[in-house]
């Protein structure tokens, strides 16, 4: 997949490209569903497929005070954008010149003379240009003016509940990862690395995992059961998120316990992902250090019978 991080980095001549705009934050099942078709429209008409999308999200320039958390940041969201098979990716980079393009010039100085687009797919609530001005009714008229065609896609649901990312990201907030995860199509994950100062050796013998501080969304605090990759291994595992209550305040950690455990390569830089499931319980503060272990005792006990029924209904 093709990089694109501004306007110059396109090659004169690219195209003809079938385009979807849009954030993608989360990458969820309804994004995968456009994002598909336009690949196998630019298959079929020998085009590229394009995604383009911004940097940062642009809640966080035009509302500061949102305190928006990403469902998938930058290098993720790019890494699930390769998996769909698009040829490219655009990335704009999102500030004062780009939030004050009118939709005309959008449409005319990006889609049509930059991409070159031929077909450009976008869901039912798409808006864009100064202001949100523009709408998919006006995308539509501009498509007939400048040449490209323009598809539009309903409201996708699953069960009643809608497949946005700001949904799931009330799902994730409220702990709801088990949900979140069929409108994902995929765990939720954070990725990250080990906590640093914890005297690491060459190998690490202790199964444990403390992240390092990771600034984008986590689920609600509690107990979780997880997947948790280091390097290329991945291993069963038991996450608690919040701040410890028992070993005092303000110590607030995603900390994994890994169940299949065995000595493993692990450093500073070493890449962690955890990967949620279920939800066990919420976090609690306990009398005790002891009375703590036989909780965790508890919750590993309920994390193994979650395995061992999600293998026995793979089998």
């Amino acid at each position: 997949m093709l990089v694109f991080h501004k306007l110059d980095d396109i090659p004169d001549g690219f195209g003809p490209s079938v385009i979807s705009v849009g954030n993608f934050d989360g990458l969820h099942r309804a994004h995968a569903h456009v994002l598909r078709e336009i690949v196998r429209r630019a298959r079929e008409i020998g085009g590229k497929a394009v995604a383009v999308t911004f940097e940062p999200h642009p809640a966080r320039i035009l509302r500061p005070d949102s305190g928006l958390k990403l469902l998938t940041p930058l290098p993720e969201k790019l890494r699930l954008l390769e998996g769909t098979g698009v040829d490219a990716a655009l990335i704009l980079p999102f500030g004062r010149d780009l939030s004050l393009m009118t939709p005309r010039q959008f449409a005319e100085r990006i889609l049509k003379k930059k991409l070159h687009a031929h077909e450009v797919h976008e869901g039912y609530n798409f808006r864009f240009g100064h202001k949100a001005a523009g709408d998919v009714n006006l995308l539509t008229h501009f498509g007939a003016e400048m040449g490209f065609a323009v598809r539009v896609y309903a409201e996708e649901k699953l069960r009643g509940e809608p497949v946005s990312s700001s949904h799931i990201r009330k799902l994730i907030c409220d702990g709801r990862v088990s949900r979140a995860r069929h409108l994902l199509a995929r765990p939720f994950s954070i990725l990250g690395t080990p906590g640093r100062g914890r005297g690491y050796g060459s190998k690490y013998t202790v199964p444990t995992i403390n992240l390092a501080r990771y600034e984008e969304l986590v689920p609600k605090d509690g107990v979780y059961v997880t997947w948790t990759r280091v390097g290329s291994e991945r291993f069963d595992s038991v996450t608690n998120i919040g701040n410890r209550p028992t070993f005092g305040a303000d110590s607030f950690a995603v900390e994994t316990h890994l169940l299949d455990f065995h000595p493993i390569e692990l450093t500073p830089e070493s890449e962690v992902e955890i990967c949620f499931l279920d939800r066990v319980r919420d976090e609690i503060k306990f009398p005790s250090v002891e009375a703590l272990r036989e909780q965790i005792a508890r919750d590993v006990k309920k994390a193994q019978r979650y395995f061992h029924l999600l293998r026995a209904q793979s089998n």
